[in-house]
């Protein structure tokens, strides 16, 4: 296990790779909803960020789930290395918000995404992290 907010050096910087990731959120119904992804690492905020359309099936996903309830992990490998990320998601909606993800998005994926008007943050509050980085 690492810490989410003083990760190793070593972890960190494959956080900050260009990696494909997955997200799992859970279905109403409990069962796993696993899609790829992006996703932006922030261990001195304890944050990780997915931006994607307000409509997504994995916005309803969190939004179905009870405030404070909608666990989510998020994980990336290559070869023997992978890294996951667990933690609460909330949708975040505010411009400012939204902005700073793109931007961090845009560093880590080195492009920035297309416009989207109805895009949205599904932000996590970090509990755990996982991995052999």
């Amino acid at each position: 296990m690492h810490d989410v907010r003083n990760p190793s050096p070593e972890y960190l910087a494959f956080w900050r790779e260009r990696h494909v990731c997955t997200l799992t959120t859970l279905r109403p119904d409990g069962t796993p909803h696993v899609v790829p992804v992006g996703v932006t690492y922030d261990p001195e905020a304890g944050l990780a960020r997915v931006i994607t359309g307000k409509g997504s099936r994995k916005v309803a996903n969190v939004l179905a789930a009870a405030p404070g309830t909608a666990r989510v992990a998020v994980c990336q490998m290559q070869k023997a290395r992978w890294a996951t990320l667990e933690g609460v998601a909330t949708i975040r909606t505010e411009q400012e918000v939204v902005d700073d993800a793109v931007r961090r998005y845009a560093e880590r994926y080195e492009r920035t995404p297309r416009h989207n008007p109805e895009r949205v943050v599904i932000e996590i509050a970090l509990d755990r992290a996982l991995g052999r980085a």
